[in-house]
């Protein structure tokens, strides 16, 4: 495990990894030595969308020895877990948002990013009836965008 180091911030004991640590823990994640590493550079950056790929080589860019099936792997943990939101771009390509409560996407086709939708600007006039046996989960907005 980590060595823990106390710093003091204006009198206030801190510990590393103390807010992504309470994190996986309140998911009811065991907080291993990967997922911690990983939940920091998730989490300690603000809101951001990210693919296994792209955490693998920040991953490997900061020397935290993790394969991509490890990544992978954790990445679809968390979102089961609720931290993270997995959003579909192609049958080929998920990012994985820090950012959990509902909202809608725009993807950039030509540089695959993607943006988040400012609140409020996407409206649904009504929703459609669920299959028979059926509910309706949730509802994921993308809106693709190309050059002009």
């Amino acid at each position: 495990m980590f060595k823990q180091y106390v710093a003091s911030l204006n009198g206030v004991i801190m510990r590393p990894y103390a807010q992504v640590l309470e994190q996986l823990r309140t998911a009811g994640l065991r907080p291993t030595r990967q997922r911690l590493a990983l939940a920091r550079l998730l989490f300690e950056n603000g809101a951001r969308h990210v693919t296994a790929e792209m955490l693998h080589a920040e991953a490997q860019d900061a020397t935290i020895k993790v394969s991509l099936a490890t990544v992978y792997n954790t990445l679809h943990q968390f979102t089961e877990a609720g931290l993270l939101r997995e959003i579909v771009v192609d049958p080929t390509r998920s990012y994985f948002d820090t950012t959990t409560h509902e909202h809608g996407h725009f993807f950039h086709e030509g540089t695959g990013q993607l943006q988040d939708i400012p609140g409020g600007q996407v409206h649904l006039a009504a929703m459609p009836n669920a299959p028979e046996g059926t509910k309706i989960s949730g509802i994921d907005v993308v809106v693709r965008l190309t050059a002009s």
